[in-house]
């Protein structure tokens, strides 16, 4: 083997192995609690959130999860979608400051949920759904602080913020980030509906259209046949 060729397999090992440091670096760096999506604009209305929950231990399973919601710049109308096996416990807080909406002025909002009861394995994770009825627009993102119990009675903390510019914690918090609310952010619902409307009118349309062509395709096949009829009994007689 010449040695341009055995220098050329050594580069090639080299490249993969640190391709290989480089996905399984950024495999741990993502193997902490986090929110889906990661952003929001600012004041939505009617969203969802997704707390996605790791089981980093080699032994233990995950048996309680605690997100703390944030009560200086509040979700409005939380909701808990439903979780096989596990059952949540909603808990209200008083806000120190009323928020005024449209529908009236909120005292209370939800500042902590818990689940329980359920199990996630070591190396398998859980998606946690919450759905909102409004984002705060005031801030520029939201932290929830989140606790995670293990069978062997560890608790991980998720509660590191990151000041600007530094790099991630050890046990950072999951942070959804507001950004510039848009006429186009505020209107994609409305739009996404109408445009289905649109749809389903345009697909009932064509098929209307096409039962219809099909009606004159077989009333012109039946006159023809009428009159094919009509001239063949003429010749007969």
């Amino acid at each position: 083997m010449s040695s341009a060729h055995t220098a050329v397999r050594r580069a090639g090992l080299g490249t993969a192995l640190a391709a290989c440091a480089v996905l399984t670096a950024a495999g741990v760096a993502v193997a902490h609690v986090t929110v889906h999506p990661d952003s929001y604009a600012k004041g939505a209305t009617d969203g969802a959130l997704s707390f996605r929950v790791p089981d980093e231990s080699d032994t233990a399973s995950t048996t309680e999860v605690q997100l703390f919601l944030p009560t200086d710049h509040p979700l409005l109308g939380v909701l808990v979608s439903p979780h096989d096996g596990w059952t949540a416990k909603v808990t209200d807080t008083r806000l120190r400051t009323p928020v005024k909406t449209d529908d009236g002025t909120i005292t209370d909002a939800v500042s902590e949920i818990t689940w329980t009861g359920g199990r996630i394995g070591p190396g398998q994770y859980e998606d946690f759904d919450v759905a909102f009825g409004q984002l705060p627009d005031d801030t520029a993102q939201l932290t929830f602080k989140t606790l995670q119990t293990y069978s062997d009675g560890k608790v991980v903390r998720w509660i590191e913020e990151a000041a600007k510019g530094d790099e991630e914690p050890e046990n950072p918090a999951p942070v959804l980030k507001l950004t510039a609310a848009t006429a186009a952010s505020a209107t994609t619902s409305r739009t996404s509906a109408v445009a289905a409307g649109a749809a389903k009118a345009s697909v009932s349309d064509s098929t209307a259209r096409g039962l219809g062509v099909a009606g004159l395709v077989v009333g012109v096949l039946g006159l023809a046949a009428g009159a094919f009829a009509v001239v063949r009994s003429r010749r007969t007689n």
